[in-house]
């Protein structure tokens, strides 16, 4: 994977439950960023498309744990373990509040960990600042 710079930059969300789907790309739409989102609804589709697929490197992955085929820490064990894409940015957006899950995230290397609010509108501003976050304010090494 690449940067290039004339390819449209990128968030890659990973989730397979629709409503939160809907959600997210509402938070992001506020911010004048779902233009930027590809989705993949489980783990296999997620590490096809990252690791063999896609031409350049997106700006964020946006991780849940829970999903079908391969779960969230498996993607993001192999993620980390593929020397072109073990730097981009991966933020694991979750329903799961367990210790366990959250220790192996980090210990994975995830650059951050967010349990998804229950509230519709606290879900939807959260989103919206993760986005604004990742795509404008920080700097990423790909």
């Amino acid at each position: 994977m690449k940067n290039n710079k004339n390819s449209p930059i990128e968030i890659i969300l990973v989730e397979d439950n629709p409503d939160d789907v809907e959600m997210t790309l509402v938070g992001l739409k506020e911010q004048r960023l779902a233009n930027c989102v590809r989705v993949l609804e489980d783990g296999e589709a997620a590490l096809r498309y990252i690791l063999q697929e896609a031409e350049t490197c997106p700006r964020v992955i946006l991780l849940d744990l829970k999903l079908p085929k391969i779960d969230g820490i498996e993607v993001l064990r192999r993620i980390r373990a593929d020397k072109r894409a073990k730097l981009t940015p991966v933020v694991v957006v979750t329903s799961s509040s367990e210790e366990r899950d959250r220790i192996e995230s980090y210990k994975l290397g995830v650059n951050s960990y967010i349990v998804k609010p229950v509230n519709f509108d606290k879900f939807v501003k959260t989103v919206g600042e993760i986005g604004l976050y990742w795509m404008l304010l920080n700097t990423t090494p790909c």
